[in-house]
């Protein structure tokens, strides 16, 4: 059977010695071995994140649940929360918060625009928010928010929280939590840290554990970061909940890869990455939807030349050995969205595009043979 390069916005490709970790023996959540793993993960997140008196928490769950969790500490029931939208998953914060009765304000800039940072300011100057949400990557998208510049508004308001969503930015994207006034920073484990999905990783910071504590009993058990907080604290003191065992195994050498490589190579690494796939892209006629100075380094929205139908170019690139995704809303049948991140090296740049460029041929597609290898292959080999 051919071995599927699989070049999507998450789960990313996964370094052997992760999956080694991953199948390990299985121990008991508070086996010493395992306790000291969970407590050098912890503040190997907290590294990452850029934060000393943050509080990490890795939860058994996905992204959805961190953004559930992040909001459920945040705000009582009719407080106003204004959520900045760049797409689907900046929606889905206006989901799950008006599931619990809070008070959502939505700020949404056109699919593959970012909400200009003068108009959060204007809004937060307008009413009192008791939180902020931003979505630091929207993978829907493509777009990268401009999260230092956000953060400097938000400061000025100290009695909103400032939330953001890392899922598809953190450990491939410049983070710095205490610098920034970051409140809660969440993140999941299969995107830029490489990881097989299944954790839900989130940082609060003094501030935020101290709006948690006002809000009193929360509409929430499993997602209650005080019921979590004893073991976060404490690892093996405390029991709460049967912790993913392997998955922190997982966790745990997927961020020591992240911390060897370097976070400043990381970010660079993953902007290399990044400006390879657009420029050989762009060289074979595709476009990337973003303007350049918004566009994400770990995905990208790839529109589709004329005479390129959606549905029938990735059922063949498919056969042909890569899997990309479909658009989402919007944008469904009009782009198809590639991830580049975590740990791939240029083996599987050149590679998603040579399979491109085969693809391309069976669609009797004009172009000129080998444009867009060589176009990415400027920027990774360049001296």
């Amino acid at each position: 059977m051919k071995k599927i390069l699989m070049m999507i916005p998450g789960p990313t490709p996964v370094d052997q010695s992760i999956l080694e970790a991953l199948g390990r023996e299985t121990v008991s959540h508070l086996d010493p071995r395992l306790v000291e793993t969970l407590k050098e993960t912890l503040k190997n997140l907290k590294t990452i994140v850029m934060t000393e008196k943050g509080q990490p928490f890795t939860i058994p769950g996905t992204g959805t649940l961190a953004m559930e969790t992040a909001l459920v500490n945040s705000l009582k029931e009719r407080e106003r929360l204004l959520v900045i939208s760049h797409g689907f998953f900046g929606d889905r914060f206006a989901e799950i918060a008006q599931s619990y009765g809070f008070e959502v304000e939505v700020l949404a800039a056109e699919w593959g625009e970012i909400v200009e940072v003068e108009k959060i300011a204007q809004k937060l100057k307008e009413k009192r928010y008791a939180a902020l949400t931003l979505t630091h990557v929207d993978t829907s998208t493509g777009v990268c928010a401009p999260l230092k510049e956000v953060s400097e508004v938000v400061r000025e308001f100290p009695e909103t929280l400032f939330i953001v969503d890392g899922v598809c930015a953190t450990g491939g994207i410049e983070e710095r939590m205490d610098e920034w006034g970051i409140d809660v920073l969440f993140t999941a484990n299969q995107k830029a840290l490489g990881v097989p999905p299944g954790l839900a990783n989130l940082v609060f910071s003094e501030k935020a554990l101290e709006r948690r504590n006002s809000l009193g009993k929360i509409s929430a058990y499993y997602m209650d970061v005080n019921r979590w907080l004893p073991i976060m604290r404490e690892p093996g003191s405390n029991y709460f909940a049967t912790h993913a065992v392997n998955m922190v195994n997982a966790l745990h050498q997927g961020l020591k890869i992240v911390l060897q490589e370097g976070l400043e190579e990381r970010f660079s690494r993953h902007r290399r990455f990044a400006l390879a796939f657009h420029q050989g892209l762009e060289a074979l006629g595709f476009k990337v939807l973003p303007a350049p100075e918004i566009r994400a380094n770990t995905v990208s929205t790839v529109l589709y030349p004329s005479g390129i139908e959606d549905s029938a170019f990735r059922e063949r690139l498919f056969k042909n050995g890569l899997l990309v995704s479909a658009g989402k809303g919007v944008l469904a049948r009009k782009i198809f969205r590639l991830g580049h991140m975590g740990n791939i090296t240029e083996n599987e740049v050149v590679a998603t595009l040579s399979i491109i460029e085969r693809t391309l041929t069976e669609f009797n597609y004009h172009f000129s043979l080998g444009s867009g290898i060589s176009a990415a292959e400027e920027v990774l080999f360049k001296e």
